[in-house]
């Protein structure tokens, strides 16, 4: 297998499953995973928020844990990565109206490479503004933004994944076995028995 250098972006109340989850997995299956947050260095901590579907009209949120950044914000750039990973939560809100954040989507998204974004992570491609003409799914109360931002939005099963070339996405943190399995598979990834 050859090993991908990956870049993963978050920020504070990132939700705390799709940060934890899809690190752990792509660490497991033997990919280098640098996750960073603007204006923090490595060792430096962002807060989680924990999400839930309880019968309510939306998700519920609590505080989650504190994740330890392992990489600095201002070394990376994009060409010496080999895809993005975008987690949902509060984040991607807050991320959005960072110009330098924008500019480095911006430039995953020129250079073809593997993106993956799940929940309010296409928050962060709206507001990059690439996502014109793409399918794409994200949790269902962002469907308008995506709608504005020219996705052509996929409602689907809160645990499934929707694959558009090297974009993949998903609706929330039930679909990480569909996502990452999806995301595997744009790496090049082959998990042997």
């Amino acid at each position: 297998m050859t090993i991908k250098r990956i870049l993963m972006i978050a920020g504070d109340f990132v939700e705390d499953y799709e940060i934890m989850v899809p690190f752990q997995i792509l660490l497991m299956v033997g990919h280098k995973v640098d996750v960073v947050s603007p204006d923090k260095k490595a060792g430096e901590k962002i807060a989680t928020a924990i999400h839930d579907f309880e019968g309510h009209q939306t998700y519920t949120e609590k505080r989650g844990h504190n994740f330890t950044l392992n990489a600095t914000y201002s070394n990376v750039k994009a060409e010496n990565y080999d895809a993005l990973v975008i987690p949902g939560g509060r984040a991607p809100e807050h991320l959005g109206n960072n110009e330098s954040v924008l500019d480095l989507v911006r430039a995953f998204a020129r250079a073809d490479k593997p993106i993956a974004a799940i929940c309010h992570g296409p928050q962060l491609l709206a507001a990059a503004n690439v996502l014109s003409g793409r399918k794409i799914s994200a949790y269902p109360a962002c469907r308008a933004e995506m709608i504005l931002a020219g996705a052509e939005f996929q409602s689907i099963a809160i645990d499934g994944a929707v694959t558009d070339g090297k974009l993949v996405t998903a609706p929330a943190w039930p679909a990480h076995p569909a996502w990452m399995s999806q995301f595997l598979m744009v790496l090049g990834t082959k998990i042997e028995a």
